[in-house]
């Protein structure tokens, strides 16, 4: 199938070859394209002929790439020959199957592409790939790569992923080594099933694998009100105890390795209040998609954030934020007031949709903030935070707009990244 143009940026190859939004792009240099992947590996040459499908003629276009010139061409889907790559594995905690029903049929995709893992930084557990799918990511040199390993013991894997089949994650963690392929991990805990001893196993035995294993990412696991499986969220106490058993490993690998190697998402610090680690913590490493220093960044630019809430301006500001989140944006709102004036109230959404152990903000809906805001004094301003609309055209996972919201609320909606 041919890659579908969606927009063509300005100064750029593709631009100065007269193609437009519609165009279908079908070989770069004789390369039948399956992926955005194929465009950037083989249109990364200095001369390029582009054969191209517009209302039904096929064309050549030939260019000599002008220095430093980008192609320039966005499409209107990632992967062109096949839908994506989905999981073969039944996971008791894995979220979609948590999803309750009624949603956008794209929200209900066990998504597990190699591709994907490679372009967007998503997490896949490489039991699908095929042999052509190993040769690829070798040839093209698909690197850097996000592996969910959840356990490094063959069998406790096995049994975490319901995939009796699923090969030893370190005899492939070390092909990929063998590739040159970094990969970024993660550990997502389940109370007495992975943490303790096979925590320590998994741990270790990844820092073995440094530096092709660049980071382990140790998450505890997210459960709604539509979990149907055995497993149970963490208490207190047992997040403390997996927080000093990580930290424990960070000073050790600190010295051996010169980073802390392990680090733990952002939920843990929330939870038991712990001060938010420096940016130095981090070791350089950009893991905030999967919830690791997301306080830290916003912290670093709360000043830019600052400028931003100041101009949206007003003599109030209602800020909308899951519980997780609510205590030390607090904190930033008395500064916040203090420097500028203006009134905040800060409000923390309780997520009946998808229950109350679901307390970030990104998986707010919109009717659960107009169910707990309708009938509550506000200020004259509604803040909430952007990564709601994530959506297709920025809807929230209930299909609501910001204006949506906004003529619900009878107040301005102003999204804050």
């Amino acid at each position: 199938m041919p890659g579908v143009i969606s927009a063509v940026q300005p100064n750029s190859l593709a631009a100065r070859l007269g193609l437009r939004p519609g165009d279908e792009l079908l070989e770069i240099n004789g390369h039948p394209l399956r992926d955005l992947i194929d465009v950037q590996f083989y249109g990364a040459e200095e001369r390029l002929a582009l054969r191209v499908r517009r209302e039904g003629e096929e064309q050549t276009l030939q260019a000599r790439r002008r220095y430093d010139e980008p192609l320039g061409l966005d499409f209107t889907h990632p992967v062109f020959d096949t839908d994506i790559r989905r999981c073969n594995n039944r996971c008791e905690f894995c979220f979609v199957t948590q999803m309750p029903r009624g949603l956008r049929p794209s929200l209900y995709i066990k998504d597990d592409d190699y591709r994907y893992s490679f372009l967007f930084g998503s997490y896949i557990t490489l039991t699908n790939l095929m042999e052509e799918d190993w040769a690829r990511i070798g040839e093209q040199h698909l690197s850097p790569l996000y592996v969910s390993v959840h356990a490094t013991d063959p069998d406790l894997r096995r049994r975490i992923l319901g995939n009796p089949r699923a090969a030893d994650i370190m005899d492939d963690l070390r092909r990929l080594a063998r590739m040159g392929i970094e990969v970024h991990t993660q550990l997502v805990l389940v109370p007495g099933l992975n943490d303790g001893l096979y925590l320590d196993r998994s741990i270790g035995d990844l820092a073995d694998l440094y530096p092709s294993v660049r980071s382990v990412s140790v998450i505890p696991v997210g459960l709604t009100k539509h979990h149907r499986g055995g497993c149970r969220p963490y208490t207190f106490q047992e997040m403390r105890r997996v927080w000093e058993q990580v930290t424990a490993w960070q000073r050790r690998l600190r010295r051996r390795l010169g980073v802390r190697f392990a680090y733990l998402s952002d939920e843990w610090i929330l939870r038991l209040g712990e001060a938010v680690p420096p940016r130095a913590a981090y070791d350089g490493l950009d893991l905030r998609e999967n919830g690791v220093g997301l306080v830290r960044s916003l912290l670093d630019r709360w000043r830019s954030v600052e400028r931003t809430l100041s101009a949206l301006g007003g003599p109030g500001q209602t800020w909308v934020t899951g519980e997780l989140m609510a205590p030390m944006l607090e904190g930033l709102a008395a500064n916040f007031v203090a420097r500028t004036g203006i009134r905040v109230q800060v409000v923390p959404v309780p997520n009946r949709f998808f229950g109350e152990t679901v307390t970030v903000a990104g998986l707010l809906t919109s009717q659960d903030i107009v169910a707990h805001l309708r009938e509550r004094p506000l200020q004259e301003t509604l803040v909430l935070p952007a990564v709601m609309f994530r959506g297709p055209e920025g809807q929230s996972l209930d299909e609501m707009q910001p204006d949506d919201l906004a003529r619900a609320l009878g107040r301005p909606v102003s999204l804050i990244d």
